[in-house]
């Protein structure tokens, strides 16, 4: 069937297992975030088996899966749990994230209401402009964190790169190591976790010569996709094979290259000018396929063709590509009812892995 992502869970497990072992080797923790993947069992198991320090998701539907399914690992909740969720926060994740004075507060009544204490991280803005404390704001939130009833003061954290790209390098995570300094002396406290960020912060952290107080990791792309954030490019020693995404050529027709009439928006927004092609000279016509799935489904510009195909666009529930020189699919010229095969990037497995459009396959093979 058609839509389906393949799962190849020992890509998962050789990457999970492989950044675990390093990352532990330079006193790192890994915590596995699940929320690409809506926290699916046999990939969480995975994880757990591969020796992550716990489990992170930014759903509170998908830590509650988590729950049910009996984790045994702490569950951390990757942003902050809203204020009409921190009730069933406080049964859900043992760990929140947390920057508002507000949710801190319900968070505390909640927990204390539910005789359930709850560990909270204070997320410190280092520039990305995503979420987070502001420097100067730290020591004063995390002083008045330790005098709520119900919470702990687990520790300090940052995420970068997410929201404006701002590189987690040596000088963001010395002033996180810093701070976290301050806030012990200021508080009369040790924190148990400096939580450096994500998938980002991999290639600073396995080549830093000193990653000072950073203890832990939130990643997510790195053990899914095996590439580095940053630059979307392998990471050594990692596997990029794991997730496949196949889709069923509907129409295949031979058609002008460009369209005609008068030009307006599409359905998703202004048009992009259709790109050359290498350097030949423009083709009067080509080939198109169009493939049942669409951007309720995919973000196309995260999809990795194979080769000879080129991905001319999308709408809701059709994605247009180029086979004028895919000449051959297998044994034979594309055809109505041919599968095409996709790599896909982060954004695109997102969104392949969350609909329900979209058949979840989970193969499993021989560790290579």
């Amino acid at each position: 069937m058609t839509p389906r992502l393949e799962i190849q869970l020992e890509a998962v497990r050789h990457n999970a297992t492989f950044l675990v072992e390093h990352l532990g080797r330079r006193g790192i923790d890994v915590v596995g975030v699940t929320k690409a993947v809506m926290a699916w069992p046999e990939l969480a198991g995975v994880l757990v088996d591969a020796g992550v320090a716990g489990l992170g998701d930014s759903r509170l539907e998908n830590l509650e899966r988590l729950r049910r399914d009996g984790s045994a690992l702490p569950l951390m909740m990757i942003r902050s749990p809203m204020l009409s969720q921190v009730d069933a926060a406080v049964h859900a994740c043992d760990v929140s994230l947390n920057t508002e004075l507000a949710v801190l507060r319900a968070l505390s009544a909640a927990a204390t209401r539910y005789g359930r204490p709850h560990a909270v991280v204070l997320m410190v803005e280092l520039g990305d402009l995503r979420e987070g404390i502001a420097i100067d704001e730290v020591v004063d939130v995390a002083r008045y964190v330790t005098r709520l009833p119900g919470l702990m003061l687990a520790g300090i954290g940052t995420n970068l790169a997410c929201q404006s790209g701002v590189v987690p390098d040596q000088n963001k995570m010395n002033e996180l190591s810093g701070l976290a300094n301050e806030v012990e002396t200021a508080c009369g406290l040790t924190l148990d976790t400096v939580s450096g960020g994500n998938s980002a912060n991999l290639g600073w952290a396995l080549s830093s010569a000193d990653v000072g107080r950073v203890n832990q990791l939130r990643l997510g792309e790195a053990i899914l996709l095996g590439v580095d954030p940053l630059t979307r490019m392998p990471i050594d020693g990692l596997r990029q094979d794991a997730f496949r995404l196949f889709a069923e050529v509907i129409e295949v027709k031979t058609k002008p290259a460009q369209p005609w009439g008068e030009i307006g928006q599409s359905a998703f927004g202004p048009v992009a000018p259709a790109p050359a092609v290498d350097a030949r000279p423009a083709k009067a016509t080509c080939r198109r396929a169009i493939l049942a799935i669409g951007r309720q489904d995919i973000d196309p510009d995260g999809l990795i063709a194979p080769a000879g195909v080129v991905i001319r666009g999308a709408s809701s529930d059709h994605l247009v590509v180029d086979v004028t020189d895919a000449s051959e699919v297998g044994d034979q010229v594309v055809m109505v009812g041919d599968e095409l095969s996709f790599g896909l990037e982060y954004g695109a497995l997102l969104r392949a892995a969350t609909s329900p459009f979209v058949m979840k396959v989970v193969r499993v093979v021989q560790p290579r």
